[in-house]
C-alpha cells in the first residue's frame, strides 16, 4: 500500500487553517507564560497555537468512542489496555466511594499511566515481553513489539515509561503541532455580572465565604494572523527500525494519516474561542509525489491489517487487557517521594 515511502525517513504534510469566522483565534496558553510568541530570524513574529503534546492528545481523542475511555466502534480488534478503578477516597464532608474506568488511550502517557503500570501481573508481562531489565541496554525492538502488542496506539503518540524501574523508555512516531505568522493581538475584556447584587454582599450560606458572587470584570488575549499552519511528521525510519514487520508497519503508518485526516476534517475546535477550518487539501512536503488516500481506503487497510495482526499473534488476545487498580486518597501533609513525583505533564 506504500511502496512510496519505503526508504523515506519522514513523511511530512502541513494543511493551511483558518478561523470558522472571523479573524480572531485563541490559541494554548501556558501557566505562568500564556501564549507562546516568538519571531522568526527574519523578525516575523509567530505565534503557537497547538502544542505537540496537545495534538497527540487530539489525535488519539479522533478514534475514541465519544470521550473514552473505550476505542471508537470501526477500529475494534485494536489492542488497548482499560483498568477499572476502585476504592474510597476522602470527600468533604465523607468518604466517596469510587468505582470507574480509564484507559491507556486516555491516560497521560498511555501504558505509563500508573493506574495500568501498577498492576504487578501487567508489569511483569510487558517486562519479560519487552526483555528490559534495568542495567541492561535496551532491545528496541522487542520494546517496541511490547507496545504494540498491548496498544499500538501508544506505539505512534508516545509513551515515556518514567514509572517503570529506570525509566528509560521513551518512543513517539508522529508529531503535530499548529502555528500561526504574521500574529497580532486582539485585547478585549468583558464582566461576569451580579443582577441582584453587584456588590456581593448577599450570599448563600453554603458559599458563604466563596468570593463569586459579585461583577467580576475580565481581560481576554485573542490573536489575528496572516496564516495559520498545521504541521505533521510520522517518523517512518522510527518505525522501519523497529523491524515489526510488514503488516504492522502498514497498519501504524495508516493509522497515523487515518487520524490526521480524521482531525483535519472533524476536530479542529480546539478551544471556545478557537475554532479552526482546513483552507485546501493536505500538501505532502516530502516525499514529493506520495498522494494521501481517502480515509475510506485508510480504514480498509487499517481493518485489514488488523486482522492479519491478529492471525500472526501479534495483538494480546482479546485485543482489550482489562485490569484492576485500588485507589486511595493521598494523607495531608505527607512528604513526596520520589515514587509519588509527578510525571512530566507534557505527555512527551
Amino acid at each position: 500500500m506504500f511502496e512510496q515511502l519505503n526508504g523515506v525517513p519522514r513523511l511530512l504534510m502541513h494543511a493551511d487553517l483558518k478561523p470558522v469566522q472571523g479573524d480572531r483565534f485563541q490559541p494554548t496558553g501556558f501557566a505562568d507564560l500564556g501564549a507562546a510568541v516568538y519571531e522568526r530570524p527574519d523578525g516575523t513574529r509567530m505565534l503557537l497555537v497547538e502544542s505537540a503534546q496537545s495534538m497527540a492528545n487530539r489525535l488519539e481523542h479522533t478514534c475514541l468512542a465519544g470521550d473514552g475511555p473505550d476505542i471508537s466502534p470501526e477500529l475494534q480488534g485494536l489492542p488497548y489496555v482499560v483498568t477499572r478503578l476502585i476504592g474510597t477516597i476522602a470527600g468533604k464532608n465523607s468518604n466517596i466511594k469510587i468505582d470507574t474506568k480509564t484507559s491507556s488511550l486516555i491516560e497521560a502517557h498511555r501504558l505509563n499511566s500508573p493506574f495500568i503500570i501498577s498492576n504487578e501481573s501487567f508489569r511483569s508481562q510487558f517486562v519479560e515481553r519487552a526483555n528490559y531489565s534495568v542495567g541492561k541496554p535496551i532491545d528496541w525492538r522487542r520494546v517496541a513489539s511490547a507496545i504494540f502488542f498491548f496498544d499500538p496506539n501508544a506505539l505512534l503518540h508516545g509513551v515515556f515509561m518514567a514509572n517503570l524501574d529506570d525509566g528509560r523508555i521513551k518512543t513517539r512516531a508522529v508529531t503535530g503541532f499548529i502555528e500561526a505568522a504574521d500574529a497580532r493581538e486582539v485585547l478585549s475584556g468583558g464582566v461576569k455580572n451580579n443582577p441582584i447584587d453587584p456588590t456581593g454582599k448577599i450570599r448563600a450560606v453554603n458559599l458563604f465565604d466563596k468570593d463569586v458572587y459579585s461583577n467580576v470584570p475580565y481581560h481576554r488575549t485573542e490573536f489575528t494572523a496572516a496564516h495559520i499552519t498545521a504541521y505533521f511528521n510520522l517518523d517512518l525510519a522510527l518505525l522501519h527500525g523497529y523491524s515489526l514487520g510488514p503488516s504492522p508497519t502498514e497498519l501504524l503508518i495508516a493509522l497515523a494519516l487515518y487520524k490526521i485526516r480524521r482531525l483535519l476534517f472533524g476536530g479542529l475546535r480546539l478551544r471556545t474561542a478557537c475554532d479552526l477550518t482546513i483552507e485546501n487539501e493536505l500538501a505532502i512536503d516530502s516525499p514529493t509525489g506520495f498522494v494521501m488516500p481517502s480515509a475510506e481506503v485508510l480504514l480498509d487497510v487499517i481493518r485489514k491489517n488488523i486482522v492479519e495482526c491478529s492471525k500472526q499473534g501479534l495483538f494480546v488476545n482479546p485485543p482489550v487487557t482489562e485490569l484492576t487498580t485500588e485507589v486511595k486518597t493521598k494523607k495531608q501533609g505527607a512528604k513526596q517521594t520520589d515514587e509519588d513525583s509527578p510525571e512530566d505533564p507534557t505527555n512527551e
